[in-house]
């Protein structure tokens, strides 16, 4: 997927119509783009992190030749691209059918589906597998069957496994990390950076971590350039963090982020919880006979989505935070960015508001002194305090 911003097809509006969602992921990034695209988001793209294989790695080359000389007795295979990447480096080392010989003699436990979908396309069978997918829970079976003195073998996933490794070596066991491939930060960081700065100036609604690596990875870089403290405050109240689970949210959480996950931790069920998430905070009010939904960069009026200007969303998000109520020129103004100190900005924003709205009736000219939406009267009542 390019990095740019990517815009779905005219049609009927989906449920992300209106939405712009941000995707970190180095893998899989254009699956995950199409599937929010194809419920109507528009999607930014760039990749937080690259993944950068060991085949020619001397750390891999170790592990493997001791795993090879001296069978371990546990081995934990965590992901399915690196399960593999190691068959296929061993392989590419003339080790390929030893070290294939060695896994069939111990104990091969798989983190998850995927993870035993590559050890049985390799011709091996996995003894046991988590019904959570959850490093946790392999934690906790090793720990309860006993590991002192147990050799045990741990494919990493791209950075060292927090507890997992310190917590089997404090039971006694001796574990041997097999590194199959690290994450770095991009070797161009303009995408990313230009990410950051979409979130920081809210023009994403949502912003996707499929990988615990991808959340660190721009954490770093926002505190690298300063911006740590700004896309924290962006993510703990006007950017939605959806992570595909648990393990991803470990970065963002461990600085005080709230983030949203789904059930079951997949690209699909990601995508349908932001298709929840989203709408539900998007602002409905009943203005003139309309129904009108603020969303991110679009507005739906009558169901019918209406792309708005950035000018043109700030005007009317200023105006909805006081539904009915006359909002000064100057207030406006102070809403719109870059504007300046000139009141006629908010006249010729305005204008732009009411043709892109379709309607313009939804907002009324208050001679002398602003501008309102024309909430119905049904409503005052109850947006009265809004």
């Amino acid at each position: 997927m390019d990095e740019e911003q990517q815009r779905p097809e005219p049609g009927p509006p989906g449920p992300l119509a209106g939405f712009t969602v941000g995707v970190t992921a180095a893998r899989r990034a254009d699956e995950l783009g199409a599937l929010l695209q194809r419920r109507g988001a528009t999607v930014l793209h760039a990749p937080a992190l690259r993944i950068v294989p060991l085949a020619d790695d001397g750390e891999l080359l170790t592990a493997t030749e001791e795993i090879i000389d001296r069978a371990p007795d546990v081995v934990v295979a965590t992901t399915a691209i690196g399960f593999r990447g190691w068959v296929e480096a061993a392989d590419g080392w003339g080790f390929g059918d030893q070290l294939l010989g060695r896994l069939r003699d111990v104990e091969l436990l798989a983190r998850g589906p995927k993870v035993k979908g590559a050890i049985r396309a390799a011709g091996l069978t996995e003894k046991w597998s988590p019904s959570s997918e959850s490093m946790a829970e392999v934690l906790d079976r090793l720990l309860e069957e006993g590991v002192d003195g147990r050799r045990i073998a741990v494919q990493l996933h791209g950075e060292p496994l927090p507890g997992f490794v310190e917590s089997l070596r404090a039971a006694g066991a001796e574990v041997l990390p097999v590194p199959v491939y690290r994450w770095m930060l991009p070797e161009d960081l303009g995408p990313v950076d230009r990410l950051l700065d979409a979130v920081v100036s809210r023009s994403v609604d949502a912003l996707t971590f499929t990988s615990a690596p991808a959340a660190a990875s721009l954490l770093s870089r926002a505190e690298h350039r300063g911006l740590l403290a700004e896309l924290l405050a962006a993510l703990g109240h006007d950017v939605v963090p959806a992570c595909v689970g648990p393990v991803t949210a470990l970065p963002l959480q461990a600085l005080g982020v709230d983030t949203v996950q789904p059930e079951r931790f997949r690209l699909g069920p990601l995508v349908q919880l932001l298709c929840r998430e989203l709408p539900s905070r998007a602002r409905t009010l009943p203005v003139a006979g309309h129904r009108v939904e603020i969303r991110g960069h679009a507005v739906l009026v009558d169901g019918v989505l209406r792309p708005v200007p950035p000018t043109g969303i700030s005007l009317l998000r200023a105006l909805s935070r006081r539904p009915g109520w006359v909002v000064a020129r100057a207030e406006l103004l102070r809403a719109l960015p870059g504007a300046g100190r000139d009141e006629h900005a908010v006249e010729t924003a305005m204008a732009r508001l009411r043709t892109a709205l379709g309607a313009p009736k939804l907002i009324q000219t208050v001679v002398k002194r602003g501008y309102r939406l024309a909430l119905d009267p049904s409503a005052d009542t109850k947006y009265a305090d809004a």
